[in-house]
């Protein structure tokens, strides 16, 4: 006689979607095996552990974005402040340049002038001042680029100075800022640790979907509430909504997860703050 063998089918977990309906996500959350009023509590000290470390970072301000913009300028100063004194460098060296070959054309013309005591033709004579002529004219245009390069020089050299004082500046407010802020930061390390610790272990018990609307709604929310309470007995503590008497009393019996219909947050039980 054949065997028969039982085949346990898996279950097959569908991928998150991040437009899928509450309804669905309502039917993942219920399937599970932890009780949903362990995963709604769970829900509220995940919150509750976000909102005191969106706390801590607010304290700290606009001062990392200071921070990092400050750090963006004076790197954009130091690539212009090298740039200005590659340029500066060049320019010299076309200074130097321009000496040797005004030196070379003076040369030049020493020895056109000790030719023409030699000479008698007055063509080859008359030849020679042209060329003397010619690197005179050459000499003087050389002497003009000195000249010409030296004032840009002054001019580079003046904006170099600008920007060093700038990058000065800056340097010193950037040293004040990063000191502001890393006190911030040593007072806060301690309680962020934990309480980023204590994030991590409510996010490992709460399945990859609901993570994903949780994370959803923090994002799109102003206050960075994805998880609410009731609010004065009847409204939504998210967006003051009225909620009705019925879905009060799902939300106060923990056993699903409701969502505002107004603003689509998770609204639970204020006992759990308790």
């Amino acid at each position: 006689m054949a065997s028969t063998k039982k085949t346990t089918a898996a279950k097959v977990q569908a991928p998150i979607d991040n437009r899928e309906t509450f309804v669905s996500l309502q039917k993942s959350f219920a399937d599970s095996d932890m009780p949903v009023e362990e995963k709604l509590k769970t829900l509220y000290q995940l919150q509750a552990a976000d909102s005191e470390i969106d706390k801590i970072i607010q304290l700290r301000g606009e001062l990392p974005a200071e921070v990092a913009a400050l750090e963006e300028e004076i790197a954009d100063l130091k690539e212009r402040s090298a740039a200005i004194s590659a340029v500066i460098d060049q320019l010299n060296r076309n200074i130097a340049d321009a000496k040797l070959a005004i030196a070379e054309h003076e040369s030049i013309i020493e020895k056109y002038q000790r030719q023409l005591e030699t000479i008698s033709n007055s063509r080859e004579y008359d030849s020679l001042n042209k060329e003397i002529e010619n690197q005179e004219l050459l000499r003087q245009i050389g002497e003009k680029t000195i000249n010409d390069t030296r004032m840009e020089i002054s001019s580079k050299k003046s904006e170099l100075e600008d920007l060093k004082d700038r990058l000065s500046i800056r340097t010193e407010d950037l040293a004040a800022k990063k000191t502001e802020l890393e006190n911030i930061v040593e007072e806060t390390a301690k309680e962020e640790a934990v309480l980023r610790e204590r994030r991590e272990e409510c996010a490992a018990k709460i399945d990859a979907r609901t993570m994903s609307a949780y994370e959803r709604i923090r994002a799109s929310v102003h206050n960075r509430l994805a998880v609410v309470g009731i609010y004065n007995g009847d409204s939504c503590g998210g967006c003051f909504n009225t909620i009705t008497p019925q879905r009060r009393v799902e939300i106060v019996s923990n056993k699903k997860l409701i969502i505002c219909e107004h603003c689509g947050r998770i609204i639970i039980n204020p006992d759990f703050a308790q």
